[in-house]
């Protein structure tokens, strides 16, 4: 069972986007050929390090690390590596590894039940989706009573959004369908679940004034940064993250796909306010988390609204 155990003042950063992509005993968490594109698309060079060689990277770098596979089981054919692994050995290197879970929501009632499993039972700290990969419309109700259960779990949901590196330059995009990845889709789930916190992934190219729109409109929307190099953010990204979205943008790289030094360092280029640095690369995240209060942004919600959990 994971249990927090971060030295918050001895970190500089927390990562809140980290794939791993490989078991210990070798399985990939994606088909071959889509492994070999979304390499060639990011030009990664260490493609699958194990969980335990990114947390010994993490630990020397600094930094925390939120890590996570994608189950896509029923719209690739293919089992994810294992997620009970990853909390486990996240459990193991809990003074950096922060473990999310992920459930296929093709799977209904049992992706529900597993959600709840993978929380009360293995500790896992929030769920990532991939909507393309997974070949779902996050909008559609029939995917309510998930959201349901994670909003009763208190803990955030992950989006991918925007541009998609996996299937990239594959004939047909390997059948994946860009437009699930549409963040207005998940405006109708913050609406709903307003008290489920939804973290749209990735500056949402080509639909970025979408995703702003409703970050900015939705208290329990956030941002993560992960998936490109600060230096090709789209201006308006930089403009809200530096005005009202400064509360509600995230540190994330996409690593192993995108190395910390190389985002840090386009980051460092780009023309974020000093006061606004230090929330996007710890307090946010700290805040989301509840890493220091012990109550995540999703509790405190209910709690301002006289929800009982």
């Amino acid at each position: 069972m994971y249990e927090y155990g971060l030295d918050l003042a001895s970190l500089d950063a927390i990562d809140m986007h980290v794939h791993i992509e490989c078991s210990d005993h070798g399985h990939a968490s994606l088909p071959p050929a889509l492994t070999e594109a979304s390499a060639k698309y990011f030009k990664a060079e260490d493609r699958s390090p194990s969980l335990d060689t990114i947390a010994e990277r993490y630990r020397e770098w600094n930094m925390a690390a939120v890590v996570f596979t994608v189950d896509a089981t029923t719209a690739l054919g293919h089992p994810p590596n294992s997620i009970e692994e990853i909390a486990e050995g996240a459990a193991r290197n809990n003074d950096v590894l922060i473990p999310f879970g992920s459930v296929d929501p093709l799977q209904g009632a049992a992706a529900v039940e597993r959600a709840k499993l993978l929380v009360r039972e293995y500790g896992v700290k929030g769920f990532k989706f991939h909507p393309s990969l997974q070949g779902f419309d996050p909008s559609d109700q029939r995917f309510y009573p998930l959201y349901e259960a994670i909003q009763e779990l208190e803990v955030p949901a992950l989006f991918h959004t925007g541009q998609n590196g996996m299937g990239a330059g594959l004939p047909g995009g390997y059948g994946i369908k860009l437009a699930y990845s549409n963040p207005l889709l998940l405006d109708a789930v913050a609406a709903d679940f307003p008290h489920l916190q939804v973290i749209m992934a990735h500056p949402s190219v080509p639909w970025q004034e979408e995703a702003n729109s409703i970050a900015t409109h939705k208290a329990n929307v956030w941002i993560d940064l992960s998936g490109w190099s600060p230096k090709y953010f789209p201006e308006s990204l930089v403009k809200a993250s530096n005005a009202m979205l400064q509360d509600k943008v995230l540190f994330g790289t996409d690593y192993p796909l995108i190395t910390p030094q190389k985002w840090l360092g386009a980051f460092e280029q780009q023309s974020f306010k000093d006061e606004v640095r230090p929330k996007i690369l710890k307090a946010n995240a700290v805040r989301l988390l509840g890493l220091e209060s012990g109550v995540p942004a999703g509790q405190a919600s209910r709690a301002a609204a006289g929800v009982r959990a």
